[in-house]
């Protein structure tokens, strides 16, 4: 065999910096974008805001072109978007003038629970719960999965032994330690990427599994983390090359990945000290019987690039222009990666709409049990971009201000069988506590009995879950006399 040279076509797909800062813009919140946005004008002499800011997107937000259908369709969708984000309030009885159809209006117990969900700040674990009732796991292995996420620090490790977690689970779940091995390598999979791991290596060992096997320098990084990577600060670039009998430019590429990694996932998902109040970032709305979406003025920031800049750059010659060029290129990036991030929105509230119709019309109970894979594969993407799509993301709708997330519930299969979300169920069970009677409360076995025969076989131990997580109290403490 002699060496010889030859040449090849292919593809490779690389972690970009455009593609790094649409994932970073599409995970924020509305008040995370609008400090980012403008802070990137004060950076960026290439950019500026436009004069034409309102709600120009909305008319086509059901896909078609503006202009199309009848007159009053075309001239008046735009005015009723802006009157349905500016006018509308919940002491309005919770429908938009101009609505049709009832079940729209929601009652006042609903909005308050709704303002509850929006003011309540989510952190690390409260992401991670919603992950894990959503998945297809059973019952003890969320069980499982809820402990590992208890021991969870703030940076998204997991400093305690397999064996401590195996105590805590006691005497209720008694699990060896390759049970919660197992429950931890499903966590090891949730968004953030990288999260549950148990130590610096394994954490940057997750981030580079999920990029593509064409990335460059993806080998080598992964022989790097699971090895001298300790090492990497004492020995250089040159000593790990030699460690590894690797190139030494090769080494340079994968520790350039490496260092590009986040060895802190957990940071990525907490509170947020100026999100003292939401800023919707979709508008929903419903028009002869269909629901529509748009996206609201503040989700979608209205920005350009600076004419006299450009033409200016188009006199200057190379050398003379080199800042100004580099400013324009990054100026183009970010209004590409608002336009996607936009559309990602977009597509995903489109999809609610046609799959959580039922509960805009009637409330929590026809909120049907979807996961985040159901979404994922109905619009062709990645379940972690859809995650990161909904993640802080608020919508208006005629029944309050609500999270992207309340439009998700997990299921328990029904004896007709179909499905019946949490949500639908908690609202049962809070439907059935009201008409109780207040000298003889309803038991937890009794609210069991009473869904059973309703067709939904669900546990007493269930019944009790949803109970305190609705912070309703034990019959007990229901007994009124008077």
């Amino acid at each position: 065999m002699k060496a010889r040279l030859q040449t090849s076509l292919g593809q490779h797909l690389v972690m970009t910096p455009q593609l790094r800062q649409a994932i970073r813009l599409l995970q924020m919140s509305t008040l995370e974008l609008q400090a980012e946005v403008t802070q990137a004008i004060e950076t960026n002499p290439l950019l500026e805001w436009s004069e034409d800011a309102g709600y120009d997107d909305a008319a086509p937000a059901d896909g078609s072109p503006p202009g199309e259908g009848d007159g009053e369709h075309a001239d008046g969708e735009a005015d009723a978007v802006r009157d349905a984000a500016d006018d509308w309030s919940p002491d309005e009885g919770g429908v938009w003038e101009g609505s049709s159809g009832g079940g729209g209006g929601g009652q006042d117990e609903d909005r308050e629970d709704a303002a509850e969900r929006m003011a309540e700040p989510e952190n690390l674990a409260d992401h991670l719960l919603w992950q894990l009732h959503l998945s297809h796991l059973s019952e003890r292995d969320r069980r499982i999965g809820a402990a590992l996420i208890d021991a969870l620090d703030e940076d998204g490790y997991l400093r305690e032994p397999l064996s401590t977690i195996a105590e805590t689970l006691l005497p209720e779940t008694v699990a060896d330690e390759d049970e919660i091995l197992t429950v931890l390598h499903q966590l090891q999979r949730f968004d953030p990427v990288g999260v549950a791991a148990r130590n610096l290596g394994e954490c940057l060992h997750l981030q580079l599994e999920v990029l593509p096997e064409c990335t460059p320098g993806r080998a080598l990084a992964l022989r790097i983390v699971d090895g001298p990577l300790e090492r990497l600060p004492r020995s250089g670039v040159a000593g790990i090359a030699q460690e590894l009998h690797a190139p030494v430019d090769e080494v340079e590429q994968a520790v350039q990945l490496v260092r590009s990694l986040d060895p802190r996932p957990g940071k990525q998902i907490g509170e947020v000290e100026s999100d003292s109040y939401v800023i919707p970032d979709c508008v929903v709305w419903r028009q002869r019987g269909v629901w529509k979406v748009a996206l609201s003025q503040q989700a979608m920031p209205k920005l350009s690039i600076h004419r006299g800049y450009e033409q200016m750059i188009r006199r200057c010659g190379e050398s003379d222009a080199g800042y100004l060029r580099t400013q324009l290129q990054e100026a183009r990036w970010l209004l590409k990666s608002l336009e996607a991030r936009g559309e990602t929105l977009l597509k995903v509230m489109r999809c609610l709409l046609r799959m959580q119709s039922g509960f805009l019309e009637f409330g929590e109970q026809a909120l049907r049990p979807l996961t985040l894979r159901e979404i994922a594969a109905e619009i062709g993407l990645h379940e972690s971009t859809v995650s990161r799509a909904i993640a802080r993301k608020y919508v208006r709708t005629p029944r309050g201000t609500l999270p992207l997330k309340a439009f998700f519930a997990s299921g328990i299969d029904t004896e007709g069988g179909g499905e019946a979300s949490s949500t639908a169920i908690q609202a049962m069970i809070r439907r059935l506590i009201e008409g109780e009677n207040p000298r003889k409360p309803l038991s937890d076995a009794k609210l069991a009995d009473l869904l059973k025969e309703a067709g939904i076989p669900v546990a007493r131990r269930t019944v009790a879950k949803y109970r305190e997580a609705m912070n309703i109290s034990a019959s007990h403490e229901r007994v009124r006399i008077a």
